[in-house]
């Protein structure tokens, strides 16, 4: 038997991509429904983007593992090019489309303001496509799909996400407060020995 070292390694990266992508999702709706109030907006934002590049670093481990896996090669363009793949080559090229939706999405991060809030929120919509696509590519291609703990993590995941997603549309968002400035007291009339 081969050494079966990056074969564990492609499996447990690809799902923690998943998992990672997962939970960024789902951050980003709170982001934006902000269902609890004890959570800064700043804060959640900040813990979606970190989760998000989780899932990045966890995305190249995914693909490097799979290249550098002998019992099943796999072409370095095959990470890029969907449908190359000669393993389950139509439920690969989701995993690779979803993958490059993901680095698009991830890169537009800090180039909000250079592309426009309403351009990078469209941009954003990008995202239920993505996590689409990487629960298919793990469903259909993954080797513990057929595992009970691994259907329960799918359908647990695509619950969650589909219930937020229709919470955030059900819901609207808390509107802003408009915060009054503080009023300045001002004496009715001069205090006691106040110099002219």
């Amino acid at each position: 038997m081969k050494d079966p070292t990056f074969w564990i390694l492609a499996r447990a990266s690809g799902l923690l991509a998943y998992t990672a992508l997962t939970a960024s999702v789902l951050l980003g709706l709170l982001v934006k429904a902000r269902p609890f109030r004890s959570l800064s907006r700043a804060t959640v934002t900040d813990l979606h983007r970190f989760v998000a590049l989780i899932g990045l670093g966890a995305l190249m481990v995914h693909g490097i593992a799979l290249v550098l896996d002998a019992a099943m090669p796999l072409p370095v363009a095959a990470l890029v090019i969907p449908g190359l793949s000669p393993y389950r080559p139509l439920w690969t090229a989701a995993g690779v489309i979803a993958g490059e939706l993901m680095v698009i999405v991830i890169a537009s991060f800090p180039l909000r303001r250079v592309i426009g809030a309403k351009a990078w929120r469209r941009l954003h919509w990008a995202t239920y496509a993505m996590f689409a696509l990487a629960a298919v590519h793990g469903i259909a291609s993954g080797t513990d799909t057929s595992r009970p703990w691994a259907m329960a993590f799918y359908a647990a995941t695509l619950g969650t996400v589909a219930a937020a997603t229709v919470w955030r549309a059900l819901v609207p968002p808390p509107r802003r407060v408009p915060q009054r400035p503080p009023v300045k007291h001002i004496p009715d009339h001069e205090p006691e020995g106040a110099l002219p």
